[in-house]
Protein backbone atom coordinates (compact mmCIF):
# COMPACT_ATOMS: atom_id res chain seq x y z
CA UNK A 1 0.00 0.00 0.00
CA UNK A 2 1.26 3.19 -0.93
CA UNK A 3 2.24 6.32 1.63
CA UNK A 4 -0.49 7.96 0.19
CA UNK A 5 -3.11 4.97 0.90
CA UNK A 6 -2.10 4.59 4.40
CA UNK A 7 -2.77 8.35 5.64
CA UNK A 8 -6.09 8.23 3.88
CA UNK A 9 -6.98 4.92 6.25
CA UNK A 10 -5.49 7.05 9.07
CA UNK A 11 -7.67 9.81 8.68
CA UNK A 12 -11.03 8.13 8.21
CA UNK A 13 -10.19 5.92 11.09
CA UNK A 14 -9.64 9.43 12.80
CA UNK A 15 -12.76 10.48 11.69
CA UNK A 16 -14.88 7.53 12.43
CA UNK A 17 -13.51 7.77 16.27
CA UNK A 18 -14.04 11.39 16.48
CA UNK A 19 -17.80 10.74 14.72
CA UNK A 20 -18.70 7.93 17.76
CA UNK A 21 -16.62 10.51 20.27
CA UNK A 22 -19.84 12.98 19.40
CA UNK A 23 -22.45 9.92 19.24
CA UNK A 24 -21.53 9.29 23.01
CA UNK A 25 -20.92 12.51 24.56
CA UNK A 26 -24.45 13.42 22.61
CA UNK A 27 -25.67 10.37 23.93
CA UNK A 28 -24.16 10.98 27.65
CA UNK A 29 -25.41 14.62 27.01
CA UNK A 30 -28.94 13.44 25.82
CA UNK A 31 -29.14 10.68 28.73
CA UNK A 32 -27.84 12.93 31.31
CA UNK A 33 -30.78 15.53 30.73
CA UNK A 34 -33.58 12.67 30.60
CA UNK A 35 -31.77 11.69 34.32
CA UNK A 36 -31.86 14.99 35.35
CA UNK A 37 -35.33 15.67 33.82
CA UNK A 38 -36.94 12.24 35.48
CA UNK A 39 -34.97 13.77 38.81
CA UNK A 40 -36.38 16.75 38.51
CA UNK A 41 -39.96 15.59 38.02
CA UNK A 42 -39.19 13.24 40.95
CA UNK A 43 -38.48 16.29 43.31
CA UNK A 44 -41.35 18.30 41.89
CA UNK A 45 -43.92 15.57 42.59
CA UNK A 46 -42.40 15.05 45.83
CA UNK A 47 -43.01 18.37 46.58
CA UNK A 48 -46.31 18.45 44.88
CA UNK A 49 -47.19 15.31 47.14
CA UNK A 50 -46.62 17.33 50.30
CA UNK A 51 -48.30 20.15 49.53
CA UNK A 52 -51.59 18.37 48.52
CA UNK A 53 -51.18 16.26 51.63
CA UNK A 54 -51.00 19.25 53.79
CA UNK A 55 -54.00 21.20 51.84
CA UNK A 56 -55.75 17.71 52.39
CA UNK A 57 -55.72 18.34 56.33
CA UNK A 58 -56.50 21.84 55.75
CA UNK A 59 -59.59 20.92 53.58
CA UNK A 60 -60.68 19.09 56.88
CA UNK A 61 -60.16 22.06 59.39
CA UNK A 62 -61.89 23.93 57.18
CA UNK A 63 -65.01 22.23 57.45
CA UNK A 64 -64.65 21.93 61.07
CA UNK A 65 -64.34 25.52 61.27
CA UNK A 66 -67.59 26.40 58.96
CA UNK A 67 -69.50 23.84 61.06
CA UNK A 68 -68.35 25.13 64.13
CA UNK A 69 -69.00 28.61 63.13
CA UNK A 70 -65.46 30.51 63.75
CA UNK A 71 -65.69 32.83 61.21
CA UNK A 72 -62.49 34.31 62.06
CA UNK A 73 -60.52 30.77 62.15
CA UNK A 74 -62.06 29.46 59.08
CA UNK A 75 -60.18 32.79 57.40
CA UNK A 76 -56.61 31.94 58.43
CA UNK A 77 -57.42 27.88 57.72
CA UNK A 78 -58.19 29.34 54.20
CA UNK A 79 -55.25 31.31 53.85
CA UNK A 80 -53.16 28.09 54.67
CA UNK A 81 -55.07 25.65 52.09
CA UNK A 82 -54.55 28.81 49.67
CA UNK A 83 -50.58 28.56 50.08
CA UNK A 84 -50.32 25.21 50.16
CA UNK A 85 -52.82 24.26 46.74
CA UNK A 86 -50.99 27.08 45.42
CA UNK A 87 -47.33 25.70 46.02
CA UNK A 88 -49.28 22.27 44.72
CA UNK A 89 -49.93 23.75 41.72
CA UNK A 90 -46.91 25.34 40.99
CA UNK A 91 -45.31 22.16 41.56
CA UNK A 92 -46.90 20.21 38.55
CA UNK A 93 -46.85 23.64 36.50
CA UNK A 94 -43.40 24.25 35.30
CA UNK A 95 -42.06 22.85 31.78
CA UNK A 96 -40.41 20.07 33.19
CA UNK A 97 -43.66 18.45 34.30
CA UNK A 98 -44.98 19.59 31.14
CA UNK A 99 -42.41 17.65 29.21
CA UNK A 100 -43.22 14.90 31.52
CA UNK A 101 -47.12 14.28 31.13
CA UNK A 102 -46.03 13.76 27.45
CA UNK A 103 -43.39 10.96 27.80
CA UNK A 104 -44.84 7.42 27.46
CA UNK A 105 -45.89 5.34 30.67
CA UNK A 106 -45.55 7.83 33.44
CA UNK A 107 -47.26 11.31 31.48
CA UNK A 108 -50.98 10.29 32.41
CA UNK A 109 -49.95 9.89 35.69
CA UNK A 110 -48.36 12.73 35.89
CA UNK A 111 -51.45 14.72 33.84
CA UNK A 112 -53.79 13.42 36.45
CA UNK A 113 -51.42 14.66 39.46
CA UNK A 114 -51.34 17.99 37.71
CA UNK A 115 -55.28 18.15 37.34
CA UNK A 116 -56.08 17.37 41.34
CA UNK A 117 -53.28 20.47 42.27
CA UNK A 118 -55.33 22.59 40.17
CA UNK A 119 -58.42 21.40 40.89
CA UNK A 120 -57.88 22.19 44.96
CA UNK A 121 -56.31 25.67 43.88
CA UNK A 122 -59.39 26.59 41.80
CA UNK A 123 -61.66 25.31 44.72
CA UNK A 124 -59.43 27.12 47.50
CA UNK A 125 -59.28 30.65 45.50
CA UNK A 126 -62.79 30.14 43.03
CA UNK A 127 -65.53 28.67 45.45
CA UNK A 128 -64.83 28.50 49.23
CA UNK A 129 -64.19 32.05 49.34
CA UNK A 130 -67.39 32.58 48.20
CA UNK A 131 -68.65 30.10 50.32
CA UNK A 132 -67.33 31.62 53.33
CA UNK A 133 -68.67 35.10 52.71
CA UNK A 134 -71.96 33.52 52.99
CA UNK A 135 -74.79 35.25 55.50
CA UNK A 136 -76.10 32.00 56.61
CA UNK A 137 -77.99 33.90 58.93
CA UNK A 138 -80.24 35.03 55.77
CA UNK A 139 -81.22 31.23 55.05
CA UNK A 140 -83.49 30.63 58.01
CA UNK A 141 -86.14 32.08 59.56
CA UNK A 142 -86.20 35.15 62.02
CA UNK A 143 -89.19 36.19 63.85
CA UNK A 144 -91.87 34.22 61.65
CA UNK A 145 -90.38 35.26 58.33
CA UNK A 146 -87.54 35.35 55.87
CA UNK A 147 -85.14 38.48 55.02
CA UNK A 148 -86.20 37.90 51.71
CA UNK A 149 -83.51 41.05 50.28
CA UNK A 150 -80.48 39.13 52.51
CA UNK A 151 -81.76 36.01 50.41
CA UNK A 152 -81.14 37.91 47.14
CA UNK A 153 -77.72 38.85 48.06
CA UNK A 154 -76.42 35.72 49.16
CA UNK A 155 -77.41 34.44 45.38
CA UNK A 156 -74.92 35.78 43.60
CA UNK A 157 -72.19 34.27 45.90
CA UNK A 158 -73.95 31.04 46.00
CA UNK A 159 -74.12 30.77 42.39
CA UNK A 160 -70.29 32.22 41.85
CA UNK A 161 -69.10 29.43 44.09
CA UNK A 162 -71.61 26.48 42.46
CA UNK A 163 -70.25 27.47 38.86
CA UNK A 164 -66.59 26.76 39.94
CA UNK A 165 -67.47 23.92 41.64
CA UNK A 166 -68.94 22.17 38.73
CA UNK A 167 -66.25 23.63 36.37
CA UNK A 168 -63.69 21.88 38.48
CA UNK A 169 -66.19 18.32 39.02
CA UNK A 170 -66.45 18.44 34.63
CA UNK A 171 -62.41 18.84 34.16
CA UNK A 172 -61.78 15.75 36.82
CA UNK A 173 -64.86 13.72 35.45
CA UNK A 174 -62.72 14.59 31.77
CA UNK A 175 -59.08 12.77 32.91
CA UNK A 176 -58.71 9.60 31.57
CA UNK A 177 -58.02 7.15 34.72
CA UNK A 178 -57.62 3.46 32.85
CA UNK A 179 -53.98 3.37 33.01
CA UNK A 180 -53.10 5.04 36.10
CA UNK A 181 -51.54 3.41 39.00
CA UNK A 182 -53.74 2.71 41.71
CA UNK A 183 -52.40 5.17 44.09
CA UNK A 184 -53.15 7.83 41.69
CA UNK A 185 -56.60 6.48 40.47
CA UNK A 186 -57.76 5.91 43.92
CA UNK A 187 -57.06 9.86 45.26
CA UNK A 188 -58.96 11.01 41.91
CA UNK A 189 -61.65 8.76 42.76
CA UNK A 190 -61.79 9.98 45.96
CA UNK A 191 -61.39 13.73 44.53
CA UNK A 192 -64.06 13.11 42.37
CA UNK A 193 -66.46 11.33 45.10
CA UNK A 194 -66.22 14.60 47.31
CA UNK A 195 -67.07 16.70 44.01
CA UNK A 196 -70.31 15.09 43.53
CA UNK A 197 -70.99 15.74 47.06
CA UNK A 198 -70.00 19.34 47.19
CA UNK A 199 -72.11 19.60 43.68
CA UNK A 200 -74.63 18.55 45.34
CA UNK A 201 -74.78 20.72 48.06
CA UNK A 202 -73.73 24.20 46.00
CA UNK A 203 -76.20 23.16 43.67
CA UNK A 204 -79.09 23.19 46.22
CA UNK A 205 -77.89 26.09 48.10
CA UNK A 206 -77.86 27.81 44.36
CA UNK A 207 -81.44 27.13 43.55
CA UNK A 208 -82.60 26.99 47.21
CA UNK A 209 -81.46 30.66 46.96
CA UNK A 210 -83.09 31.29 44.06
CA UNK A 211 -85.96 29.62 44.67
CA UNK A 212 -87.00 31.05 48.33
CA UNK A 213 -87.51 34.38 47.36
CA UNK A 214 -90.59 33.77 44.86
CA UNK A 215 -91.42 30.64 46.77
CA UNK A 216 -92.12 32.99 49.99
CA UNK A 217 -94.12 35.29 48.28
CA UNK A 218 -91.56 37.45 46.99
CA UNK A 219 -94.29 38.29 43.80
CA UNK A 220 -97.41 37.66 45.81
CA UNK A 221 -98.99 35.39 47.76
CA UNK A 222 -98.37 31.75 47.97
CA UNK A 223 -100.03 28.66 49.37
CA UNK A 224 -98.81 24.96 50.06
CA UNK A 225 -99.94 21.98 51.90
CA UNK A 226 -97.87 20.35 54.42
CA UNK A 227 -98.16 16.87 54.72
CA UNK A 228 -97.25 14.65 57.53
CA UNK A 229 -95.96 11.14 56.29
CA UNK A 230 -96.84 8.72 58.74
CA UNK A 231 -94.31 6.42 59.29
CA UNK A 232 -96.17 3.54 60.79
CA UNK A 233 -98.26 2.56 58.19
CA UNK A 234 -95.33 3.18 55.20
CA UNK A 235 -95.89 4.07 51.92
CA UNK A 236 -93.32 4.42 49.16
CA UNK A 237 -92.39 7.76 49.80
CA UNK A 238 -92.08 6.80 53.41
CA UNK A 239 -95.30 7.24 54.78
CA UNK A 240 -99.13 7.55 55.03
CA UNK A 241 -100.20 10.95 54.19
CA UNK A 242 -101.92 11.60 57.54
CA UNK A 243 -102.63 14.87 58.75
CA UNK A 244 -102.18 18.06 56.35
CA UNK A 245 -101.83 22.03 57.04
CA UNK A 246 -101.94 24.64 54.45
CA UNK A 247 -99.27 27.18 55.18
CA UNK A 248 -99.48 30.77 53.43
CA UNK A 249 -96.39 32.65 52.57
CA UNK A 250 -96.34 36.47 51.37
CA UNK A 251 -93.17 38.51 51.54
CA UNK A 252 -91.20 36.45 53.32
CA UNK A 253 -93.23 35.87 56.21
CA UNK A 254 -94.63 32.71 56.62
CA UNK A 255 -98.06 31.24 58.57
CA UNK A 256 -100.16 28.27 59.14
CA UNK A 257 -104.23 28.60 57.98
CA UNK A 258 -105.96 25.54 58.12
CA UNK A 259 -105.45 22.00 59.32
CA UNK A 260 -107.32 18.80 58.60
CA UNK A 261 -106.58 14.86 58.32
CA UNK A 262 -106.93 12.93 54.82
CA UNK A 263 -109.95 10.58 56.49
CA UNK A 264 -111.98 13.99 56.00
CA UNK A 265 -110.65 14.70 52.57
CA UNK A 266 -112.47 10.62 52.18
CA UNK A 267 -112.57 8.57 49.57
CA UNK A 268 -113.40 9.07 45.55
CA UNK A 269 -115.39 7.36 43.52
CA UNK A 270 -115.06 7.31 40.44
CA UNK A 271 -111.48 7.51 41.28
CA UNK A 272 -108.64 10.36 40.09
CA UNK A 273 -106.94 9.68 36.89
CA UNK A 274 -103.77 8.16 37.43
CA UNK A 275 -101.23 7.66 35.16
CA UNK A 276 -101.15 4.37 33.26
CA UNK A 277 -98.15 2.87 34.78
CA UNK A 278 -98.72 3.14 38.52
CA UNK A 279 -102.82 2.19 37.74
CA UNK A 280 -101.23 -0.85 36.69
CA UNK A 281 -99.18 -1.61 39.66
CA UNK A 282 -101.82 -0.50 41.83
CA UNK A 283 -105.03 -0.39 40.45
CA UNK A 284 -107.33 2.50 41.22
CA UNK A 285 -106.11 2.79 44.73
CA UNK A 286 -104.17 6.06 44.71
CA UNK A 287 -106.66 7.93 42.97
CA UNK A 288 -109.24 6.64 45.31
CA UNK A 289 -107.50 7.63 48.93
CA UNK A 290 -105.68 10.12 50.06
CA UNK A 291 -103.66 7.92 52.32
CA UNK A 292 -103.02 5.87 49.16
CA UNK A 293 -101.47 8.37 46.91
CA UNK A 294 -97.94 7.72 47.51
CA UNK A 295 -97.88 3.93 46.70
CA UNK A 296 -95.85 5.83 43.94
CA UNK A 297 -92.49 6.75 45.13
CA UNK A 298 -93.06 9.73 42.36
CA UNK A 299 -93.75 12.64 44.75
CA UNK A 300 -94.72 14.59 41.87
CA UNK A 301 -97.69 12.32 40.86
CA UNK A 302 -98.39 11.53 44.81
CA UNK A 303 -98.38 15.25 45.11
CA UNK A 304 -100.74 16.53 42.08
CA UNK A 305 -103.09 13.69 43.14
CA UNK A 306 -103.52 14.80 46.53
CA UNK A 307 -103.61 18.60 45.79
CA UNK A 308 -106.21 17.94 43.22
CA UNK A 309 -108.26 15.83 46.21
CA UNK A 310 -108.11 18.75 48.81
CA UNK A 311 -109.08 21.00 46.00
CA UNK A 312 -112.17 18.92 44.95
CA UNK A 313 -113.16 19.04 48.54
CA UNK A 314 -113.69 22.73 49.27
CA UNK A 315 -110.30 23.45 49.36
CA UNK A 316 -108.25 25.93 47.29
CA UNK A 317 -105.45 25.44 44.25
CA UNK A 318 -102.81 25.16 46.61
CA UNK A 319 -99.31 26.42 44.81
CA UNK A 320 -97.19 23.04 46.12
CA UNK A 321 -96.98 20.17 48.16
CA UNK A 322 -94.51 19.76 51.21
CA UNK A 323 -94.01 16.35 53.35
CA UNK A 324 -92.13 15.62 56.24
CA UNK A 325 -91.92 13.04 58.57
CA UNK A 326 -91.47 12.25 62.26
CA UNK A 327 -87.56 11.70 62.25
CA UNK A 328 -87.11 14.97 60.35
CA UNK A 329 -89.04 16.57 63.41
CA UNK A 330 -86.90 14.83 65.59
CA UNK A 331 -83.77 16.47 64.03
CA UNK A 332 -85.24 19.67 63.72
CA UNK A 333 -85.86 19.25 67.54
CA UNK A 334 -82.47 19.29 68.02
CA UNK A 335 -81.78 22.63 66.38
CA UNK A 336 -84.53 24.29 68.02
CA UNK A 337 -85.39 22.43 71.31
CA UNK A 338 -88.43 20.93 73.30
CA UNK A 339 -91.41 21.97 72.11
CA UNK A 340 -95.16 21.72 74.33
CA UNK A 341 -98.09 20.13 72.57
CA UNK A 342 -101.17 20.94 74.17
CA UNK A 343 -103.16 17.92 74.80
CA UNK A 344 -100.28 15.99 75.05
CA UNK A 345 -96.54 15.08 75.68
CA UNK A 346 -93.81 17.49 74.88
CA UNK A 347 -91.68 16.65 71.70
CA UNK A 348 -88.24 15.68 72.28
CA UNK A 349 -85.75 15.85 69.70
CA UNK A 350 -84.25 12.69 71.33
CA UNK A 351 -87.69 11.19 71.94
CA UNK A 352 -90.20 12.88 68.89
CA UNK A 353 -90.10 9.53 67.25
CA UNK A 354 -91.25 7.27 69.66
CA UNK A 355 -93.63 9.53 71.05
CA UNK A 356 -95.74 10.18 67.78
CA UNK A 357 -95.33 6.07 66.19
CA UNK A 358 -95.70 4.22 69.44
CA UNK A 359 -96.34 6.11 72.60
CA UNK A 360 -99.38 7.88 70.96
CA UNK A 361 -101.16 4.45 70.10
CA UNK A 362 -100.70 3.34 73.01
CA UNK A 363 -102.15 5.68 75.01
CA UNK A 364 -104.53 7.85 73.34
CA UNK A 365 -107.80 6.71 71.39
CA UNK A 366 -108.30 7.44 67.33
CA UNK A 367 -109.99 10.71 67.95
CA UNK A 368 -107.26 11.74 70.64
CA UNK A 369 -104.37 10.57 67.77
CA UNK A 370 -105.77 12.46 64.73
CA UNK A 371 -106.00 16.01 67.49
CA UNK A 372 -102.58 15.23 69.18
CA UNK A 373 -100.58 14.78 65.78
CA UNK A 374 -102.25 18.03 64.44
CA UNK A 375 -101.16 19.93 67.65
CA UNK A 376 -97.58 18.63 67.66
CA UNK A 377 -97.44 19.55 64.06
CA UNK A 378 -98.80 23.15 64.63
CA UNK A 379 -96.35 23.63 67.62
CA UNK A 380 -93.20 22.71 65.52
CA UNK A 381 -94.25 24.74 62.91
CA UNK A 382 -94.69 27.93 64.93
CA UNK A 383 -91.27 27.30 66.63
CA UNK A 384 -89.31 27.10 63.72
CA UNK A 385 -90.63 30.32 62.44
CA UNK A 386 -90.61 31.98 65.82
CA UNK A 387 -87.27 31.14 67.85
CA UNK A 388 -83.89 32.59 67.56
CA UNK A 389 -81.90 29.14 66.43
CA UNK A 390 -78.44 28.45 65.16
CA UNK A 391 -78.16 28.59 61.18
CA UNK A 392 -75.72 26.13 61.09
CA UNK A 393 -77.36 23.27 63.36
CA UNK A 394 -80.79 24.45 61.44
CA UNK A 395 -79.07 24.30 57.78
CA UNK A 396 -77.53 20.68 59.00
CA UNK A 397 -80.73 19.19 60.22
CA UNK A 398 -82.16 20.36 56.60
CA UNK A 399 -79.53 18.94 54.55
CA UNK A 400 -79.50 15.65 56.58
CA UNK A 401 -83.45 15.02 55.90
CA UNK A 402 -83.28 15.97 52.00
CA UNK A 403 -80.19 13.39 51.87
CA UNK A 404 -82.16 10.54 53.70
CA UNK A 405 -85.11 11.51 51.73
CA UNK A 406 -87.23 12.64 54.85
CA UNK A 407 -88.36 16.17 53.59
CA UNK A 408 -90.28 16.35 49.73
CA UNK A 409 -91.34 19.73 47.72
CA UNK A 410 -93.48 19.68 44.21
CA UNK A 411 -94.63 22.68 42.75
CA UNK A 412 -97.49 22.87 40.66
CA UNK A 413 -95.32 25.17 38.75
CA UNK A 414 -93.67 23.94 36.09
CA UNK A 415 -90.76 26.16 35.69
CA UNK A 416 -89.72 26.46 39.06
CA UNK A 417 -90.07 22.21 39.50
CA UNK A 418 -87.57 21.96 36.61
CA UNK A 419 -85.07 24.05 38.39
CA UNK A 420 -85.19 21.84 41.15
CA UNK A 421 -83.81 19.20 38.86
CA UNK A 422 -82.92 15.50 40.15
CA UNK A 423 -82.47 17.22 43.60
CA UNK A 424 -83.19 14.36 46.60
CA UNK A 425 -85.70 16.69 47.35
CA UNK A 426 -87.90 16.13 44.35
CA UNK A 427 -88.61 12.50 45.59
CA UNK A 428 -87.76 10.93 42.07
CA UNK A 429 -85.64 8.76 40.37
CA UNK A 430 -82.82 9.99 38.19
CA UNK A 431 -84.22 10.49 34.55
CA UNK A 432 -81.25 9.17 33.18
CA UNK A 433 -78.90 6.89 35.94
CA UNK A 434 -74.88 9.04 36.22
CA UNK A 435 -74.05 5.86 37.77
CA UNK A 436 -76.74 2.33 38.36
CA UNK A 437 -79.73 3.34 40.49
CA UNK A 438 -81.76 0.99 42.00
CA UNK A 439 -84.67 1.94 44.06
CA UNK A 440 -85.71 -0.48 47.30
CA UNK A 441 -89.44 1.00 48.21
CA UNK A 442 -91.72 -0.30 50.93
CA UNK A 443 -95.40 -0.40 51.46
CA UNK A 444 -97.73 -1.74 54.27
CA UNK A 445 -99.60 -4.46 53.13
CA UNK A 446 -101.05 -5.14 56.79
CA UNK A 447 -103.89 -2.10 57.26
CA UNK A 448 -101.92 -2.05 60.65
CA UNK A 449 -99.93 0.89 62.01
CA UNK A 450 -96.34 -1.45 62.41
CA UNK A 451 -94.17 0.59 60.51
CA UNK A 452 -92.38 1.61 63.44
CA UNK A 453 -90.84 -1.84 64.59
CA UNK A 454 -89.56 -2.37 61.04
CA UNK A 455 -85.80 -2.67 60.20
CA UNK A 456 -85.32 -3.13 56.85
CA UNK A 457 -81.45 -3.50 55.54
CA UNK A 458 -79.84 -3.84 52.08
CA UNK A 459 -76.56 -4.79 49.90
CA UNK A 460 -76.18 -4.04 46.63
CA UNK A 461 -73.50 -5.94 44.73
CA UNK A 462 -72.38 -4.71 41.33
CA UNK A 463 -71.61 -8.02 39.36
CA UNK A 464 -69.98 -9.33 35.98
CA UNK A 465 -70.08 -7.18 32.70
CA UNK A 466 -71.75 -8.94 29.91
CA UNK A 467 -70.61 -8.85 25.83
CA UNK A 468 -73.98 -6.95 25.19
CA UNK A 469 -72.64 -3.90 27.25
CA UNK A 470 -74.82 -4.50 30.27
CA UNK A 471 -73.49 -5.16 34.47
CA UNK A 472 -75.16 -7.88 36.20
CA UNK A 473 -76.61 -6.67 39.95
CA UNK A 474 -77.65 -8.43 42.45
CA UNK A 475 -79.67 -7.15 45.76
CA UNK A 476 -79.74 -8.24 49.16
CA UNK A 477 -83.19 -7.01 51.49
CA UNK A 478 -83.30 -8.09 54.53
CA UNK A 479 -86.99 -7.27 56.72
CA UNK A 480 -86.56 -7.89 60.69
CA UNK A 481 -89.37 -7.25 62.53
CA UNK A 482 -89.30 -5.58 66.27
CA UNK A 483 -92.58 -5.92 66.99
CA UNK A 484 -93.94 -7.80 70.20
CA UNK A 485 -96.21 -10.89 70.07
CA UNK A 486 -98.92 -9.18 72.01
CA UNK A 487 -100.07 -6.07 74.29
CA UNK A 488 -100.36 -3.80 71.10
CA UNK A 489 -103.41 -1.48 70.88
CA UNK A 490 -106.70 -2.49 68.17
CA UNK A 491 -105.46 1.29 66.43
CA UNK A 492 -102.07 -0.48 66.01
CA UNK A 493 -102.98 -3.66 64.98
CA UNK A 494 -105.46 -2.15 62.31
CA UNK A 495 -107.31 -5.15 59.87
CA UNK A 496 -104.60 -7.71 60.46
CA UNK A 497 -104.45 -8.38 56.56
CA UNK A 498 -101.99 -11.28 56.80
CA UNK A 499 -103.82 -13.34 59.04
CA UNK A 500 -101.66 -13.19 62.34
CA UNK A 501 -102.36 -9.31 63.35
CA UNK A 502 -98.95 -8.83 64.73
CA UNK A 503 -97.20 -10.52 61.30
CA UNK A 504 -96.18 -7.55 59.29
CA UNK A 505 -96.93 -7.91 55.27
CA UNK A 506 -95.09 -5.58 53.14
CA UNK A 507 -94.76 -5.03 49.92
CA UNK A 508 -91.58 -4.73 48.59
CA UNK A 509 -91.36 -2.76 45.08
CA UNK A 510 -87.87 -3.11 43.58
CA UNK A 511 -87.17 -0.69 40.44
CA UNK A 512 -84.30 -1.52 37.85
CA UNK A 513 -81.80 1.34 36.85
CA UNK A 514 -82.99 2.77 34.01
CA UNK A 515 -83.19 0.55 30.39
CA UNK A 516 -82.38 -2.14 32.58
CA UNK A 517 -84.72 -5.55 33.68
CA UNK A 518 -84.93 -7.49 36.97
CA UNK A 519 -84.30 -11.08 36.71
CA UNK A 520 -85.01 -13.56 39.03
CA UNK A 521 -86.13 -13.08 43.29
CA UNK A 522 -85.60 -15.59 46.15
CA UNK A 523 -87.60 -15.30 49.49
CA UNK A 524 -85.00 -17.11 51.93
CA UNK A 525 -83.81 -19.31 49.65
CA UNK A 526 -87.00 -20.30 47.75
CA UNK A 527 -87.71 -19.04 43.95
CA UNK A 528 -90.71 -16.46 44.17
CA UNK A 529 -93.04 -15.02 41.84
CA UNK A 530 -92.62 -11.23 41.48
CA UNK A 531 -95.47 -8.58 40.16
CA UNK A 532 -94.06 -7.00 37.53
CA UNK A 533 -95.12 -3.76 35.89
CA UNK A 534 -92.41 -0.41 34.72
CA UNK A 535 -92.29 2.74 35.43
CA UNK A 536 -90.01 5.43 33.15
CA UNK A 537 -87.83 3.39 31.74
CA UNK A 538 -87.63 1.04 35.15
CA UNK A 539 -89.02 -2.19 35.47
CA UNK A 540 -90.12 -3.13 38.87
CA UNK A 541 -90.75 -6.23 40.56
CA UNK A 542 -92.80 -6.22 43.56
CA UNK A 543 -92.69 -9.27 46.33
CA UNK A 544 -94.71 -9.71 49.13
CA UNK A 545 -92.95 -10.35 52.56
CA UNK A 546 -94.62 -11.47 55.72
CA UNK A 547 -92.50 -11.04 58.69
CA UNK A 548 -93.51 -12.47 61.87
CA UNK A 549 -92.86 -10.86 65.51
CA UNK A 550 -89.02 -11.14 65.97
CA UNK A 551 -88.12 -12.89 62.76
CA UNK A 552 -85.92 -11.95 59.44
CA UNK A 553 -86.75 -12.17 56.18
CA UNK A 554 -84.33 -12.08 52.99
CA UNK A 555 -85.12 -10.97 49.54
CA UNK A 556 -82.38 -11.60 46.88
CA UNK A 557 -83.23 -9.96 43.65
CA UNK A 558 -80.95 -10.33 40.27
CA UNK A 559 -81.29 -7.16 38.21
CA UNK A 560 -79.19 -5.80 34.85
CA UNK A 561 -78.02 -2.68 34.26
CA UNK A 562 -78.84 -0.64 30.67
CA UNK A 563 -75.22 -0.20 28.87
CA UNK A 564 -72.62 1.48 31.00
CA UNK A 565 -69.61 0.49 32.05
CA UNK A 566 -69.45 1.90 35.18
CA UNK A 567 -68.50 -0.27 38.61
CA UNK A 568 -70.04 2.28 40.89
CA UNK A 569 -73.54 1.97 41.72
CA UNK A 570 -76.60 3.74 43.87
CA UNK A 571 -79.33 2.34 46.11
CA UNK A 572 -82.45 4.86 46.88
CA UNK A 573 -85.05 3.56 49.61
CA UNK A 574 -88.17 4.19 51.37
CA UNK A 575 -87.40 6.18 54.84
CA UNK A 576 -88.48 4.62 57.63
CA UNK A 577 -88.51 5.19 61.45
CA UNK A 578 -84.99 3.71 62.08
CA UNK A 579 -82.66 4.10 59.27
CA UNK A 580 -81.76 1.38 56.71
CA UNK A 581 -78.53 -0.36 57.38
CA UNK A 582 -77.17 -0.06 53.40
CA UNK A 583 -74.57 -1.58 51.17
CA UNK A 584 -73.11 -0.86 48.20
CA UNK A 585 -70.12 -3.28 46.82
CA UNK A 586 -68.56 -1.94 43.74
CA UNK A 587 -66.36 -3.39 41.11
CA UNK A 588 -63.64 -2.55 38.90
CA UNK A 589 -65.15 -0.46 35.70
CA UNK A 590 -65.74 -2.83 32.67
CA UNK A 591 -63.25 -0.57 30.64
CA UNK A 592 -60.05 -1.45 32.89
Amino acid sequence: MTEKGVSHRRRSRRRRRARIRRALLASLVVGSLVLLGVGWVGFRGWQARAHLMNAAGLARELSADVVAGDVDRAQRTLAALQEQSAKARSATGDPGWWLGEHAPWAGDDLNAVRQISVAIDELARGAFPSLLRTDLASLVPRGGRLDLGRLTAVSGELTAADRVVREVRARLAAVPQESLVSQIREALGALSTEMDRLAELTGAADRGAKLLPPLLGADGPRSYLLLSQNLAELRATGGMFGAYAVIRAEGGRIRMVEQGTSAKIGRFVPPLEVPAQTRALWNDLPGMYPADVNLTPHFPTAAALYREMYRRRGGSAVDGVLAVDPVMLSYLLKAIGTVSVPGGPALTGDHAVRTLLSDAYRDLDEEEQDGYFAAAAAAVFDALFTRNVDPRTLLSAFDRSITEGRVLFWSARPEEQRMLDDSRLTGTLPEKDAVPTVGVYLNDGSGAKLGYYVRPAATLTVGDCRTDGRRELRLRFTLHSTAPASGLSKSVLGLGRSGDPYTIRTLVSVYSPTGGTVVDGRLDGEQIGLGSGYDRRRQIAVANVEVPPGRTRTLDVGLLTGKTSAGAAELRTTPTATPWTTQVVTAPSCEQ
